[in-house]
């Protein structure tokens, strides 16, 4: 069993590796935890002598494959919750962020499968991200952000990068959510 922090870490890591594709500096994951280096270097260590990461000093954190597994899972439990509280309590998907991260960190496995099964085995989260399946494997799909599409250009919107509650409001009022099929006819700034 692992303490809210160090599945937080596990999960912070996990994302920024697959933007990375690599080690993870430890500034990285100060920014992305908002917090200080220098605590992250003692959480670092901490997740090294469980073996859950290898730590190179100056080159940065990757996950072990049992840090991996435990992000994974961890992620898995974040998506599948907020899958729920949106498709069966009828939360907005700008509001299950915040109680999904509360969620998250229940260790009941047979409570997890569950709800996976309840809710069909979902492949991806309200937002677009995709779900581990229970062996923390992540599917892949091809992506292209709405600002790299040309003017008249067509696509479909199959997820969101920012998922800030405010982003996610602006996205409603613009009638964009996902599935929804977007011509370009302009593009203008979010500033929130």
């Amino acid at each position: 069993m692992f303490t809210l922090a160090e599945e937080n870490y596990l999960k912070a890591i996990f994302h920024l590796e697959h933007e990375s594709s690599g080690e993870v500096s430890t500034n990285a994951i100060a920014e992305s935890m908002e917090t200080k280096p220098s605590s992250v270097t003692d959480m670092i260590q901490k997740l090294a002598e469980k073996k859950l990461v290898v730590y190179k000093r100056y080159k940065g954190a990757q996950l072990t494959e049992k840090g991996k597994k435990i992000a994974a899972n961890v992620i898995r439990k974040h998506r599948l919750w907020e899958v729920f509280l949106v498709e069966k309590l009828n939360f907005h998907w700008d509001e299950v962020h915040e109680i999904a991260e509360q969620l998250e960190h229940i260790q009941s496995e047979e409570l997890i499968t569950r709800l996976d099964k309840f809710l069909g085995s979902p492949d991806f989260d309200p937002h677009g991200d995709p779900i581990p399946d229970k062996h923390g494997v992540l599917k892949r799909t091809e992506k292209k952000l709405l600002s790299e599409i040309e003017k008249t250009q067509k696509g479909v919107c199959v997820g969101v990068k920012e998922s800030s509650a405010d982003f996610l409001q602006y996205l409603d009022k613009k009638k964009i959510s996902i599935g929804t099929k977007i011509t370009v006819l302009g593009k203008e700034f979010f500033d929130g």
